[in-house]
């Protein structure tokens, strides 16, 4: 049932247009009345209401997913949409939280780290944000030019991420 639901749902992905949805969702929902617990199926719902503007619809879709075994590419893949999501909604705390979890769980996952930081950005933090992009360009850049500046990009990326955290108290209140 497994492999012919993820054929089912790759081909309705296979001719989304993402600048209507409308088919998309429609395809989609008779499998999700007839899968409402499957991971994979309400992380494709929730994918295709968020690309068609209707990000608080997918939050609940994309929690549910993760709460069902969603596993793998896949959870990374929602992590990054979840968190993306949260952020155009304006709730900037939970979106660095998701990011939190998803980076803690995808280590080297470079479009993860790319999303974060536009939510460290959205969240005022924007040299928290240039020190992420630096780090995640000398990490995974594999460019001739680049190569000999990576330590200076590292060194630049601390800098940078030092001048966003908070100051310490140098005396006891």
């Amino acid at each position: 049932m497994t492999h012919t639901l993820d054929a089912q749902l790759d081909s309705i992905f296979a001719a989304r247009d993402r600048a209507d949805m409308g088919p998309t969702i429609e395809a989609l929902l008779p499998i999700y009345d007839e899968h409402p617990h499957h991971p994979r199926v309400l992380y494709e719902l929730g994918g295709a209401y968020d690309t068609a503007g209707e990000e608080a619809r997918a939050l609940d879709l994309y929690e549910r997913a993760m709460e069902s075994g969603l596993a793998g590419d896949i959870r990374r893949r929602c992590y990054l949409q979840y968190g993306s999501t949260l952020r155009n909604l304006d709730r900037i705390d939970e979106s660095l939280e998701v990011f939190a979890r998803a980076r803690a769980e995808f280590p080297g996952s470079v479009a993860l780290g790319a999303f974060e930081a536009l939510t460290l950005h959205a969240s005022g933090r924007s040299n928290a944000a240039l020190s992420s992009l630096l780090e995640l360009l000398a990490e995974h850049v594999d460019a001739a030019e680049l190569t000999r500046y990576k330590p200076s990009l590292r060194g630049n990326a601390e800098y940078l991420r030092s001048l966003d955290e908070e100051p310490r108290s140098t005396t006891e209140d």
